[in-house]
């Protein structure tokens, strides 16, 4: 397996495993699926910080990003990750790699804190993210609707420096 930084090409594979998360899971509240356009916007304004893995054949197994937290000079040292995983790559140790990387470039990037936002219909990635040391800050109960369902957002946080 590598981790390699995200280049446009891989667009169609970040499309089509957000697309069917987006279709066929409650781990993300939106039902409006990615353009390979809109992803290759994506992957350009993130070179910094948006990396693919592969496994030792070259399929596309996963990928992980982060951006900004919100907007305002203040949250400059904060940023949200999106991580996802292809099935096949489960158990194999990629989202792992994947998120040691991202946190060791938001680390030296100068990112104090990294925020999850996760579904209540994912508890999987409650129990990953607690793994790696990210802390339950809050709980928004009913504020994502999808297939007729109300759905909470759990946010968690890790801290990548001292003050």
């Amino acid at each position: 397996m590598i981790i390699r930084p995200a280049e446009t090409r891989d667009a169609p594979a970040l499309a089509g495993l957000w697309n069917a998360l987006i279709r066929d899971t409650l781990a993300t509240f939106t039902t409006d699926e990615k353009l390979y356009a809109d992803l290759e916007v994506l992957i350009s304004q993130r070179s910094q910080t948006c990396w693919v893995a592969e496994d030792n054949k070259g399929a596309f197994a996963g990928f992980v990003t982060y951006g900004p937290f919100r907007s305002g000079p203040g949250y400059a040292a904060t940023i949200e990750h999106t991580i996802m995983l292809d099935r096949r790559a489960q158990g194999q140790g990629v989202v792992l790699a994947l998120m040691d990387t991202a946190q060791a470039a938001a680390h030296a990037q100068g990112c104090h804190i990294m925020v999850a936002g996760i579904s209540s219909a994912n508890p999987a990635a409650v129990r990953f993210h607690t793994a790696l040391g990210f802390q339950q800050t809050g709980h928004l109960r009913q504020v994502g609707r999808k297939n007729d369902q109300w759905l909470d957002l759990i946010l968690m946080q890790k801290t990548l420096s001292s003050p």
